[in-house]
């Protein structure tokens, strides 16, 4: 069982137009950064996707995010162990990193290369979601 620890998760009963809801935004967010043909647009839209994606993963389990220092890294891990997948901790805790020097230590190049593997990493969550949503 997994368990989420009181300090960035408090129970909550979503209803299912609201976790439908989620899922739509994020779904939105994966359009913006498809449509894009600027690199960071892309990457800081599929991030913004992956994070709501672990927020609905969260929600389905009845529980809501705090918004806290490091919640961002709560929220990547317990949608690896939602499901199953370490390889989203992995290149998660990566894109996460890549925006916090994006946005706190004078920026970053990100490659449309780059980009466009986190699109596609953020697509194939998209698919895993919608398959247990």
């Amino acid at each position: 069982m997994i368990s989420f620890e009181d300090l960035y998760f408090t129970k909550f009963k979503f209803t299912s137009e609201q976790l439908k809801d989620y899922l739509t935004a994020a779904e939105k967010d994966l359009i913006i950064a498809r449509d894009s043909n600027v690199p960071e647009v892309i990457f800081q839209f599929s991030y913004n996707a992956l994070l709501k994606f672990g927020i609905v993963m969260i929600a389905k389990q009845g529980y809501r995010a705090h918004s806290k220092i490091g919640h961002h890294t709560k929220i990547i891990e317990k949608l690896a162990e939602l499901l199953n997948d370490q390889e989203i901790a992995t290149v998660g805790n990566l894109m996460r990193k890549t925006r916090n020097i994006e946005m706190y230590n004078g920026g970053s190049v990100i490659t449309e290369k780059q980009a466009r593997e986190y699109l596609e990493f953020c697509k194939r969550i998209a698919n895993q979601l919608k398959r247990l949503i």
